[in-house]
């Protein structure tokens, strides 16, 4: 599960990690107030550096031209009518773009130094990692790939937690001095606990930034100001309030609609839709499909114990991709019944239609039932072809959608 900036950065203050002051606005009109309202709070004035960003579930904001830097109430206003009157088009949300219907107005400040700072699962080592780096502010991917020796990992003890000593030592790695290595430390082990207490998946801040040099802070203040945060979807019957803060508006609707049936849907950019029963066999579904020249244009696991209506649902959503040209059925039995499923095509074809190719492949529990039952809705479905294994399958589909 994913959560906008603006709430990401309201866990960070809540868990104690400083963070210039913003607001989240839904309107236009919105815009000039809350600029003042943060640079009044940030204590810069009249025109002070305020930033505009959009918030949707998707990278490449900047680029995109959906982060401004503001420095009055009217250019506030212009970058948010700009903002919630277009799509943003990035690398992220593909040619269609996203639909903008919030935005972060937050206190700009001055920077001195950015680092990346961030707390996932290392599955080689099966800990959670803290991972840092000098180069912040950029695409962290880039940096791994070509530098990795720029990138540095300490592991987090799954029973003592990060320990102060380990945070200090990562400060010290990345060039911080002074009084920046206890304040980097601090938001170290205050990310690390937030990691832990809300079952995160990541927890990352990019920029950490240290403000240049001041009077009353001589080594200047070291600030979050961009965060991301993923959940652990299989954690929120206990994360209630995490669970809330997510919004339905930026999810694929398709895969909210699996969901609300306890099917596992992922929508893809292929032509070739796919439903089976196991998570390994949809892989190697899609896998074959991929080796005959196909593209698969989702990933559909109906599980073991779906009823006849859930997976005459999971062909709806299928469907309802108008880029799907055919649909391979790949089912092997154990739990999940082969009539099931055959009596699912069945219901789909008198309630949905298939007009598109559809080759299906049942092997195990009552498949000789289920073949029946596809032999007998043979006539009502002409574009169904019976496959009689997973190779024949793929060749099969591939060939019918051309």
């Amino acid at each position: 599960m994913k959560i906008h900036e603006y709430q990401a950065r309201e866990l960070l203050s809540n868990a104690g990690i400083p963070v210039p002051a913003g607001e989240m606005i839904e309107s236009v009109e919105s815009a000039a107030g809350a600029y003042k309202r943060v640079v009044t709070e940030a204590g810069l004035g009249e025109g002070g550096l305020a930033v505009v960003k959009a918030q949707v579930y998707a990278g490449g904001r900047g680029k995109a031209g959906f982060v401004k830097l503001v420095h009055s109430e009217s250019e506030a206003t212009d970058a948010a009518r700009f903002m919630l009157s277009n799509r943003m088009v990035s690398p992220q949300t593909g040619a269609e773009g996203m639909e903008v219907k919030k935005l972060l107005v937050a206190a700009g400040v001055e920077i001195a130094k950015e680092y990346y700072l961030a707390i996932t699962t290392d599955r080689a080592t099966r800990r959670n990692v803290l991972i840092a780096s000098a180069e912040g502010g950029v695409e962290i991917e880039k940096v791994a790939a070509e530098r990795p020796d720029a990138i540095i990992k300490e592991p987090i003890h799954p029973l003592l937690g990060l320990q102060g000593h380990q945070a200090r030592r990562v400060a010290f790695a990345l060039g911080m001095t002074g009084k920046q290595v206890g304040q980097a430390a601090k938001i170290m082990l205050q990310l690390a606990s937030l990691y832990q207490q809300k079952d995160c998946s990541l927890a990352e801040i990019n920029p950490l930034i240290v403000t240049p040099a001041t009077g009353e802070a001589p080594d200047g203040t070291v600030l979050a100001i961009d965060a991301k945060f993923n959940f652990d979807d299989n954690a929120m019957f206990r994360q209630h309030a995490i669970a809330e803060l997510s919004d339905p508006s930026e999810a694929n609707q398709n895969e909210l609609r699996a969901s609300r049936m306890g099917l596992n849907y992922i929508q893809l950019e292929g032509d070739i839709g796919c439903l089976v029963n196991g998570a390994g066999l949809a892989m190697s579904t899609m896998d074959i499909i991929k080796h005959e020249g196909g593209t698969p244009a989702n990933f559909l696991d109906v599980g073991g114990s779906a009823s006849e209506e859930a997976v005459t649902e999971g062909f709806r959503i299928i469907l309802a991709d108008k880029a799907v040209k055919g649909i391979l059925v790949n089912i092997f039995g154990g739990i999940m019944r082969c009539d099931v499923i055959a009596q699912a095509v069945a219901n789909a074809a008198k309630e949905v239609g298939f007009s598109v190719p559809l080759v299906v492949r049942l092997e195990g529990t009552n498949v000789d039932e289920g073949r029946k039952i596809l032999e007998s809705a043979q006539a009502s479905i002409p574009t169904m072809q019976s496959a009689g294994d997973l190779g024949d399958a793929a060749k099969r589909i591939v060939a019918a959608v051309g």
